[in-house]
């Protein structure tokens, strides 16, 4: 095959291309510091950097999650948390109450002072998280207590004791609120036949009997005594410490991920300086051969002939 001048030409500019290509692609590696800047650099490298990035978007959205499960949970072991001081202070005042020495008048002052308390707890049973009542099962945008003090009833509202459950993981979700309906409306009930003793003459032994495991108001069903409510406090509050620690466990777990995920997607994607760097030094000696090769090549021409 005879070889023509232009063909050398044409072929020391395809290699000058080749060589601009690479510094190119060894510069803008460099400079982004991944090896892929478009899908078409490495389809595969490409694919796997979707599947990381989804999963630590995922695992961002899970973080998230638990930073609303713990502003849950905190608020909700603050609130029972009152609710049992509340009930110490109701205990002191049935002690005081249901001593023999004490006239009717000074009852009823004393459940003047337990009618706010009853308040307060009802204020309690309505707490809300941003906009929401953590205290209404799925209800949430409905308070616990209707502007008359009951619980809310009726067909509309059969999800109060139901729980509020969020994705925490692929797969995994538990929930995040603490049903108040039977234990909220155990205290109001208890709180309403306190306050009929009192107001209605009760005697020092039923209103001392108010303190132990139930008692009869006004010739009603037994009702849950103080001690029995104080005790189902404490469990919610036990069944809020269980959920907090399983947050916490969560959020290490959650992590430990976002770590490994984003080492992964580090070693598919991220620029080795060390060995880019050797391969650019290496296309601009390869580079600077060409354009030296090519030199003497063109240099010739009819004229250096004629000369």
């Amino acid at each position: 095959m005879r070889v023509t001048q232009s063909m050398l030409s044409s072929n020391m500019l395809r290699n000058l291309n080749n060589s601009y290509n690479k510094m190119a692609k060894y510069q803008e590696q460099l400079n982004s510091g991944s090896i892929i800047n478009r899908p078409s650099d490495d389809p595969v490298v490409a694919v796997k950097g979707m599947g990381y990035r989804i999963d630590l978007d995922k695992n961002a959205q899970y973080q998230r999650n638990m930073r609303e499960a713990n502003t849950w949970l905190d608020s909700t072991d603050e609130a029972l948390d009152q609710v049992g001081t509340s009930l110490i202070r109701v205990k002191e005042l049935i002690i005081q109450a249901a001593n023999d020495t004490i006239t009717t008048e000074d009852r009823q002052k004393i459940n003047q002072e337990i009618s706010q308390i009853n308040q307060h707890i009802q204020d309690l049973g309505n707490t809300k998280v941003g906009e929401n009542y953590i205290f209404s099962g799925t209800h949430t945008s409905s308070p616990l207590f209707d502007e008359n003090g009951e619980i809310q009833n009726g067909p509309n509202f059969t999800g109060l004791g139901k729980e509020i459950e969020i994705n925490v993981f692929d797969g995994i979700s538990m929930p995040i609120n603490v049903t108040g309906a039977e234990l909220f409306g155990e205290v109001k009930n208890f709180m309403n036949g306190l306050d009929t003793l009192l107001n209605n003459g009760g005697t020092s032994e039923e209103i001392g009997n108010a303190l132990g495991v139930d008692f009869t108001a006004g010739g009603t069903a037994n009702i849950p005594g103080l001690d029995s409510l104080n005790e189902k406090v404490l469990v919610k509050r036990a069944e809020v410490g269980a959920k907090q620690n399983r947050v916490e466990l969560m959020e290490s777990r959650l992590q430990m991920q976002e770590v490994n995920v984003t080492k992964q997607m580090s070693e598919n994607e991220d620029t080795d300086y060390a060995k880019t760097i050797t391969e650019m030094v290496t296309a601009e000696s390869i580079h600077q051969a060409a354009l030296s090769v090519g030199a003497k090549i063109i240099q010739q021409t009819l004229v250096d002939f004629i000369r």
